[in-house]
């Protein structure tokens, strides 16, 4: 016999369901309760705080709850979109836990009806002089590259972060978007009392079994002997499950179809019953199984992947089964639609489960737990930083560009295919990707965002700024963002620091979007992030979309030609808190976070918007980490267009070049537009200024009529070009 503690629940948790129940489980109903009221499942710990989240919008067909988001984009056409995470599975198993996150991602994306047609990761390590660090590193880029290149998705976009905060917990944020006919969107529901239900694609075997448990808990050496719980993935079996997925929706077979990820088969079936208020019989012998001798318990909670269940119209087997077999797929119908409300489990002729499926999918308890301000933020936060200077400033601009995390990730990307499917119009390198739609003449532009520094020193602040960062980014494309998917990855939310890291991450986001307009369409919540290393910084990630109605606008990020015009938009204050440079150049984290004005920054996201939908701009690029200078260097780099820079401001040269201000960006345009595109700031209240020219193969600075900076952009270039590949290879 089981206990509670077997399957990850506690003692009032048990409780709880013998109350509910009326009765003890027995072994296979403890273990579908122990995975569907782990913290993976059932969001105990995050589900009251969710539903803060502004979700709802004009474009808005789908929102938070089911397998994606989608979005309206017109002429009959939507967009799907969701991240997850997959930070446990990849810290014990780098390349299959990367590998099946992607693959996750996907069936998400598919199952309801869209075709992917984009990915995006957020992958975040521990220190590179540490050999572990390296070697999650090379096998999580493997993976999510040999995964998604060989189901032909191209990987556009992303962020790879290093900080010493990750070394004994990486994390892998995957996410996808997909295109789909409005009239084929499709819900992981059940209906029908009689109609079949199917599993379709993958046989199942034992890899996976207690992957939802696994990920609720925190990591510890003992998490190497938990190598079962890391699923396998098959990307030639994900393909063929994929095409036959979509045929079976536009011929309107399906009902109600959905992922078999975490929990697996409890999961998708206790889901599906209980959004269509109804049950599901299910007889296990019917379960196409890879390995011999599999007890019920295996079987139901298997995560084994590239598996979907499909609930189709009665009287249509034949057909489906026909479709099935032209995509080589396994698929058997294990059971069928009721009307009882109960998923009732059989092995032949015997019930071996009956568990209401509400109980099992929406009867976890909700906590709304206690938290309290950590001690660590007033001390870190009131830091004196009036005694901070550069004593030379050339220097520290090198080791900020060869420092890991300013420093070109084409090592990472370049490993990605990301121009299969030829729609890739701005590739991964910029502010954000950009992608074209045939289907309706528009392009949408993706970004992955979030500064972990930020929202450990200020929650708050770093959730808004999350979300701000990300707007920028696709408005610098000539996009209107329009909406977000977030994955907000966080230690363990008993500790009461951690519950208001995460309450206050939570309300900072919720300001940005409400403010800015942009819902929040989907999503995915990690806990205990934290290993005998300690604890991650809070990291909500966040995943934005945005739409460009005309492609031939699309902006870029780097300088084209000489002597045209450079401008700064926005105000530079000194904000050198939590800054890359503090970090890299004094090893210093802490300080006040840079201020974020909402209504400002939505003001200027307005302004940039407007000059590029008037041709105004050669170039946009906004400034982040690592301040002005950085930004300046970043667009000089592809087309070795340096700049000259003249300005007067009240800061030091310090504070101006590396300040971390934001709602800023650097514009530049042909002579003549300058005034144009000022005044378009100026109405909409927001500070541009014209501070420079571009010129060939070098940067110049000066500040208060004092050159501070000379450098040549070939050699600044080829040290940021190194930074990361002399760790990693």
């Amino acid at each position: 016999m089981l206990s509670y503690k077997d399957v990850g629940l506690k003692k009032e948790e048990y409780d709880l369901i013998l109350k509910y129940l009326g009765r003890e489980p027995n072994d296979l109903e403890l273990s579908m309760f122990g995975v569907m009221w782990s913290e993976h499942c059932s969001y105990k710990n995050s589900k009251a705080l969710l539903k803060l989240f502004n979700t709802k919008g004009d474009m808005v067909l789908q929102g938070p709850g089911e397998n994606a988001g989608v979005i309206d984009i017109g002429d009959g056409y939507a967009i799907a979109m969701k991240i997850e995470s997959h930070n446990h599975p990849s810290a014990i198993e780098p390349y299959q836990g990367a590998a099946t996150g992607v693959g996750g991602i996907l069936r998400d994306i598919f199952v309801m009806g869209a075709r992917p047609i984009a990915n995006l990761n957020s992958i975040r390590f521990g220190d590179l002089k540490e050999d572990k660090n390296k070697f999650l590193l090379r096998g999580v880029v493997k993976g999510i590259g040999d995964y998604g290149n060989s189901v032909g998705i191209p990987t556009v976009g992303g962020e790879t972060v290093f900080h010493r905060c990750y070394n004994g917990n990486p994390l892998v944020n995957a996410m996808s978007v997909g295109l789909l006919k409005k009239e084929d969107f499709k819900k992981g529901i059940a209906k029908g009392v009689g109609n079949p239900v199917m599993l379709v694609g993958h046989t199942t075997g034992r890899d996976g079994i207690g992957g939802a448990s696994f990920a609720s808990c925190n990591l510890t050496k003992e998490s190497q002997e938990k190598r079962s719980s890391i699923q396998v993935g098959d990307p030639f079996m994900e393909k063929l499950l994929l095409e036959a997925c979509l045929e079976l929706i536009k011929e309107g077979f399906v009902i109600g179809i959905q992922d078999l990820g975490a929990a697996g088969l409890t999961s998708a079936s206790c889901e599906m019953a209980f959004r269509g208020g109804c049950g599901i019989k299910i007889d296990i012998t019917k379960v196409i199984t890879r390995e011999k001798g599999m007890n019920p318990i295996e079987i139901m909670i298997s995560e084994s992947q590239e598996r979907v269940l499909v609930v189709i119209q009665k009287g249509n087997e034949d057909k489906v089964f026909e479709i099935l077999k032209k995509w080589n797929l396994n698929a058997s119908i294990i059971g069928e639609v009721t009307d009882d409300g109960f998923i009732s489990v059989y092995d032949g002729q015997n019930l071996v489960a009956q568990v209401p499926a509400y109980l099992l999918a929406d009867g976890a308890p909700v906590n709304l737990r206690d938290y309290k301000r950590p001690m660590y933020m007033d001390k870190l936060m009131g830091f004196d930083l009036s005694n901070i200077k550069s004593h030379d400033l050339k220097e520290d601009v090198y080791k900020l560009v060869k420092s890991y995390n300013i420093a070109s990730k084409e090592w990472v990307y370049s490993q990605y295919d990301y121009q299969v499917r030829n729609s890739t119009v701005i590739k991964p390198g910029g502010d954000a990707a950009l992608i074209y739609i045939k289907e309706v003449n528009k392009a949408v532009a993706l970004t992955v965002d979030c500064n972990s520094r930020y929202c450990y020193l200020n929650p708050y602040e770093g959730g808004k700024i999350a979300l701000l960062e990300a707007a920028r980014n696709i408005a610098s494309t000539g996009a209107r963002p329009v909406a977000v998917t977030d994955c907000l990855n966080f230690a363990n939310p008993e500790n009461e620091e951690v519950y208001y890291q995460f309450r206050n991450c939570i309300l900072g986001i919720t300001e940005a979007s409400r403010i800015l307009n942009v819902p929040i369409i989907s999503g995915n919540v990690s806990f205990y992030n934290e290993s005998e290393d300690g604890a991650i910084y809070p990291t909500p990630v966040i995943g934005m979309i945005g739409i460009l109605d005309d492609v031939n606008k699309a902006t870029t990020i780097d300088f084209k030609e000489e002597e045209d015009l450079i401008i700064l938009v926005g105000e530079t204050r000194d904000e050198i808190g939590a800054s890359e440079y503090l970090a890299v150049c004094h090893g210093i984290e802490a300080g006040r976070v840079p201020e974020a004005q909402i209504e400002i920054e939505k003001n200027t996201i307005e302004g940039i918007l407007k000059c590029i939908d008037n041709r105004l701009l050669k170039s946009c690029h906004d400034i982040s980490d690592g301040g002005f200078i950085i930004a300046l260097l970043e667009a000089s780099f592809k087309n070795v267009m340096g700049a000259k820079i003249d300005i007067k401001t009240y800061l030091k040269p310090d504070r101006f070049l590396f300040s971390e201000s934001q709602g800023r960006f650097i514009l530049s345009c042909k002579k003549g537009d300058e005034d144009k595109i000022i005044e378009i700031f100026k109405s909409l209240g927001v500070m541009a200024q014209v501070i420079g020219f571009t010129q060939k193969g070098k940067i110049e600075v000066t500040i208060n009529s004092q050159k501070v900076l000379d450098l040549d952009v070939n050699e600044v270039k080829k040290e940021w070009e190194g930074g990361l590949k002399c760790f990693v290879e």
